[in-house]
């Protein structure tokens, strides 16, 4: 009589540390006048430009309207204006001084995120 084999399968699983990269953010304009007629908000980071990848950034959920690389090499994004306004009419953001995330991935796959507070007015 021949016994039947046994089959074992070993699963292993890996968890690997999730790294949350550290950078800075300048925002303009530091004062948002919902009244205005201004188009744009841009983010200065510190990232370098050749490490993010540009259509993974997002600013309060917000999708990046275009980027470029300031004259240092580093990693710059625009927002559509009125998307941003529209946060303070739809109540995500309200009057006074707010906090503004920008998230996004760099090229290695690795996430980041900075905030920074700017003033909303509307005069």
């Amino acid at each position: 009589m021949q016994l039947p084999k046994t089959v074992q399968i070993l699963s292993v699983m890996v968890l690997l540390p999730v790294v949350l990269l550290a950078t800075s953010i300048r925002i303009a304009p530091n004062v948002l006048n919902i009244g205005s007629s201004g188009t744009v908000v841009t983010i200065h980071t510190s990232l370098p430009f050749s490490s993010v990848v540009a259509t993974s950034v997002t600013l309060n959920d917000l999708e990046i309207q275009s980027w470029k690389a300031d004259a240092r090499g580093n990693f710059v994004a625009k927002f559509s204006m009125s998307s941003v306004k529209a946060l303070v009419t739809s109540g995500a953001l309200r009057l006074g001084q707010v906090t503004l995330t920008l998230e996004g991935m760099t090229q290695g796959g690795d996430d980041f995120s900075a905030s920074s507070t700017i003033m909303v007015v509307s005069r």
